[in-house]
């Protein structure tokens, strides 16, 4: 009997991810990474003290309009996005969902349950050609 009870404890000690906790912070960058290469995403929507840290620091902040709950096993991602005028939202929304769950899965090994993709805004910015530059021009 005791032998059996041996075996069992060794067991538990190696099934995997036993003892590692991987951030919050952490899980919010590698889904800021893949929500910034998918198409149409103009930027991402933070509060008003993650833009004031951006500016103080002169560093992007990768984590940026993403929440992140983490569990002991699995993960669920709030994602808050501005949007490029003329992108189709629902294509947008379904690759980020797509592209952050593969990367968080890859990287972390955790679960993910949920990825809630959040349009908080358009970006209207047009770029000016340079047609449209040289016009304006003074000769």
């Amino acid at each position: 009997m005791e032998e059996n009870k041996e075996v069992n404890e060794v067991e538990e000690l190696e099934e995997p991810g036993n003892g590692i906790k991987i951030a919050d912070d952490v899980v919010a960058v590698i889904a800021g990474v893949a929500v910034s290469e998918v198409p149409g995403v103009a930027g991402m929507s933070g509060g008003f003290a993650g833009g004031i840290s951006e500016v103080l620091s002169g560093k992007k902040n990768m984590a940026k309009g993403i929440k992140v709950e983490v569990g002991e096993k699995e993960t669920k991602i709030d994602v808050n996005i501005i949007v490029e005028y003329g992108s189709r939202i629902p294509d947008v929304a379904f690759e980020i969902q797509n592209r952050v769950k593969k990367a968080v899965e890859t990287m972390t090994g955790l679960k993910v349950l949920e990825v809630n993709v959040h349009v908080q805004g358009v970006s209207t910015v047009v770029e000016k050609t340079s047609e449209e530059t040289d016009e304006n021009k003074e000769v």
